[in-house]
């Protein structure tokens, strides 16, 4: 009749509760925590080596001293994958120490970690030949040899560079994780040395279980907090972006129709950022009684730095018009201001123009941008393409070029930014400037707003799901005149 001794039966229960724990432990990790894959898969496989090592344990107590060839075969199966399991647990545990630490070092550290592994494998494999650490007799009972401390020899040499790591490094870890981590170094190396003298009752599994669920519960909550924080501070900016788009919207011109006592012209403009603030502006103002200035501009690069050097163009290029530059004037005293100091190397592409709503005359400077497009009366939308100048702020004392034109009664003049002919669908096909000019020209007589509509639907329709990557900015006039 098989019994059971007092010891026997602490360390069937010891370790029936590790399993448990573990068990919980892998569930809690794979559906009731806010981690990352890459930590969930590695405290999934942490537990389970401890589940391994543990049940291994379990497993051999209840055959011991059973003579059978069989149960001879599978006692030394499960003795050598426990001891195998050990040595993965103290390399895994290593693994994460130093990458916690984030030490200059990791590359050398991960070979030594290896290789302490890779010796403690080999002497458990030479124990299955002669026996140096443990053996079983002819009854199938475990008992321990003069040479035991060296199946835990690496592990241990693990242990001590990871208390290395964490002097040495002690800065990189979260105080809580730190002493969690410290928990678990020490417990195992106390319960060897007691296991050196009590053969009886497994303090190591104890130890382990214990200070594995402790260290766990340290990182989870801190990766928590973490994620926590993380969540508010994703809140904040998404507020303060929220609140730079208001401001941003707020310095453009938004309320149309624009001018209503003016019968000489209608104007309408949009932009549709690609984030929440973008680098792309228009503007269009009265410089006096008889003419009016246009501008359409695409600052490089996107987000808050460029919709800031946006602002300032915009401001720049505005006062210089209303103050009586000509374009071409007004983008070269820019230039000079948005050279000074531009640490970011941002630089603006702008086309700008003054038009006489009285006669339809007018002068536009193009700073390397898109080509605008007119519709004569009764005809169709076409570039007008013309060699331009450089853009604005890529370099100093650049003089800007000046071109004429001149609207008639019904004509119609469409500038826009980039983001208009670079819209791109999800095979990575560009709506370009054809079909712009087709989307265009599908309602050529439509009122400005109208255009704007048409254009907006045909991107959307081109682009499908596509994401916008860029910001999207149009304006339309139509000259009316005097008459």
């Amino acid at each position: 009749m098989y019994t059971l001794s007092i010891g026997e039966l602490i360390n069937i229960i010891i370790i029936s509760v590790g399993i448990g724990i573990c068990g919980m432990s892998i569930l809690q990790v794979s559906y009731g925590a806010k981690l990352t894959r890459q930590v969930k898969v590695y405290l999934q496989f942490f537990f389970t080596t401890i589940l391994v090592y543990i049940t291994s344990h379990l497993i051999r107590q209840f055959l011991e001293s059973n003579p059978s060839e069989t149960a001879g075969f599978f006692i030394r199966a499960v003795t050598f994958l426990e001891f195998i399991a050990s040595g993965v647990m103290a390399w895994l545990f290593s693994a994460l120490t130093l990458y916690t630490s984030k030490s200059d070092k990791a590359q050398q550290f991960n070979r030594i970690f290896g290789g302490m592994l890779t010796g403690h494998v080999i002497v458990i494999l030479i124990n299955l030949f002669c026996g140096i650490c443990y053996y079983y007799d002819e009854m199938n009972v475990y008992h321990r040899s003069g040479g035991y401390l060296l199946s835990n020899l690496f592990i241990f040499l693990m242990l001590l560079t990871d208390m290395y790591l964490l002097i040495r490094y002690r800065d990189n870890f979260n105080p809580t994780v730190r002493t969690a981590f410290w928990i678990y170094i020490i417990a195992p190396i106390a319960a060897i040395f007691l296991q050196a003298f009590s053969h009886t009752i497994q303090f190591i599994i104890l130890a382990t279980v214990g200070a594995a669920v402790y260290m766990s519960r340290a990182i989870m909550q801190d990766l928590m907090d973490k994620y926590d924080e993380h969540e508010k501070t994703t809140v904040r900016i998404g507020a303060e972006l929220s609140m730079a788009t208001d401001i941003q919207a707020s310095q453009l011109p938004r309320l149309f129709p624009a001018f209503p006592n003016r019968p000489e012209f209608e104007i309408y403009a949009s932009m549709t950022p690609a984030k929440e603030v973008g680098g792309d502006f228009y503007d269009f103002f009265l410089i006096d009684d008889n003419n009016i200035g246009l501008v359409m501009a695409d600052v490089s690069g996107k987000g808050v730095p460029a919709a800031l050097f946006m602002m300032v163009a915009r401001v720049l290029l505005k006062s210089r018009l209303q103050n009586g530059d000509s374009p071409g004037v007004a983008l070269s005293n820019v230039n000079t201001h948005l050279c000074e100091n531009n640490d970011t190397g941002l630089f603006v592409t702008i086309w700008t123009a003054v038009l006489n709503v009285k006669t339809g005359k007018g002068v536009a400077s193009n700073a390397g941008h898109e080509h605008p497009a007119i519709k004569r009366a009764g005809g169709k939308y076409e570039l007008v393409t013309y060699k331009h100048s450089p853009a604005v702020a890529t370099m100093e004392g650049i003089k800007f070029k000046e071109h004429e034109f001149e609207l008639f009664p019904g004509d119609s003049l469409f500038v826009y930014t980039d983001g208009v002919a670079e819209a791109t669908n999800k095979d990575n096909v560009l709506f370009g400037n054809e079909r712009m000019l087709e989307t265009l020209n599908r309602d050529p007589d439509a009122k400005p707003e109208q255009v704007l509509e048409n254009i907006m639907n045909g991107i959307t329709e081109f682009v499908k799901d596509a994401e916008q990557f860029d910001d999207i900015t149009m304006l339309c006039l139509k000259f009316i005149g005097t008459n």
